[in-house]
């Protein structure tokens, strides 16, 4: 067989960076089993970790729990609105009055918000359709 005819395997195309912030390992464990796939994940256990991570790079998702201790997952996320307009905002929330979803969903102009227990494959769907706006949103 010459050269000519072996075929190089096609180049891996990058994984989408996201951030992942919960303050259970437990979950944060179940949801990059789920994303790794598919995304390059980036974990921290706080608010105050994932400010210091987006200082770091440039992630196109941050997906975030709504009650953690030492910070609130909706003021973090008002903020990263603030500072990385681009970048898409879930909320994960395991009970919130819906009053309160709507005032915090136009607040952060969240992408989306999901509730607890959250649907693997909806989190996974749910993740690229926001890198995908995310994209739209800087070209």
């Amino acid at each position: 067989m010459s050269s000519s005819d072996e075929t190089a395997p096609a180049p891996e195309k990058p994984r989408d960076p996201i951030l992942l912030v919960d303050d259970e390992a437990s979950l944060l464990d179940i949801f990059v089993a789920a994303l790794s796939p598919h995304f390059d994940c980036v974990t921290t256990n706080s608010s105050r970790e994932a400010e210091f991570e987006l200082r770091k790079r440039d992630f196109k998702v941050v997906i975030c729990d709504h009650l953690m201790p030492g910070g609130n997952g909706m003021s973090f996320l008002v903020r990263a609105r603030e500072e990385y307009p681009h970048m898409q905002r879930i909320l994960v929330t395991g009970y919130m009055k819906p009053e309160m979803l709507l005032r915090s969903v136009n607040e952060a102009a969240l992408f989306r918000y999901l509730l607890k227990p959250v649907s693997l494959t909806e989190l996974v769907k749910v993740t690229a359709d926001a890198a995908k706006l995310h994209d739209q949103s800087i070209s």
